[in-house]
């Protein structure tokens, strides 16, 4: 995240209003998400993981979208097709 220039605030914001695009429900330890926040000036991902157990979610990684693996909407990955 601090290498990509993500601001914990955008990550927060992007988690808070952003939209589950995949799930991967087999990930281990913890089942994690891929979320999309793409109605801001810096689009972003996020994916999160989360124990339901503790009730506590554990930030993976955030990164800014590329199109070289994502159609223009961001959210559609290009291999998918």
């Amino acid at each position: 995240m601090m290498q990509r220039g993500i601001r914990r605030r955008e990550v927060l914001e992007a988690i808070e209003k952003g939209v589950v695009i995949e799930q991967y429900d087999n990930d281990t330890p913890f089942p994690s998400m891929l979320i999309a926040y793409i109605e801001t000036p810096k689009p972003l991902h996020i994916v999160l993981a989360h124990d339901d157990v503790k009730q506590e979610a554990y930030i993976i990684t955030a990164y800014i979208p590329d199109e070289r693996y994502f159609k223009s909407d961001l959210i559609t990955r290009k291999n998918d097709e």
